[in-house]
């Protein structure tokens, strides 16, 4: 899971526990939320949009998925006038935080290991803020740390 660290960083998740993971207005990222994260499952904390790039830290899929607040407040930027509580378009799940990485993993360092050139993170033009790792470049990747 991306997130820009001057909006949501993974310092605020470990000062804050636990957060909702809202504001997401991909359909193929809700999907993903949606139906396939389960209760348990870990996520790297990925920092995008920053000078470096970077795996930060470890966080938890903390809840079932439910349906994202902000669509339905007029005074969010999230709000959507096509949504309604019976029919909710977008979807969330809360995250926990686990831990930050001893070094984080900078997107330089993903690219340039020949084991991670197939991820999706390293695809042109990926913009998605939600995407699946396999158990093997999970793997892998904590090696690097």
């Amino acid at each position: 899971m991306k997130s820009e660290p001057d909006v949501y960083s993974i310092d605020d998740l470990e000062r804050d526990g636990r957060e909702m993971w809202d504001s997401i207005r991909n359909y193929q990222a809700r999907n993903m939320m949606r139906d396939d994260m389960r209760v348990g499952d870990e996520i790297f904390f990925y920092h995008s949009n920053c000078k470096e790039p970077a795996i930060a830290g470890i966080s938890r899929v903390a809840s079932e998925p439910y349906p994202d607040p902000t669509q339905f407040d007029p005074e969010s930027r999230y709000f959507d006038p096509k949504s309604s509580k019976d029919e909710p378009r977008w979807i969330l799940v809360d995250v926990e935080f686990v831990r930050k990485l001893e070094k984080p993993i900078t997107l330089a360092e993903i690219k340039a290991h020949p084991g991670l050139d197939d991820m999706i993170l390293t695809r042109r033009g990926n913009r998605l803020s939600i995407m699946p790792v396999g158990k093997e470049h999970w793997d892998l990747i904590l090696t690097l740390e």
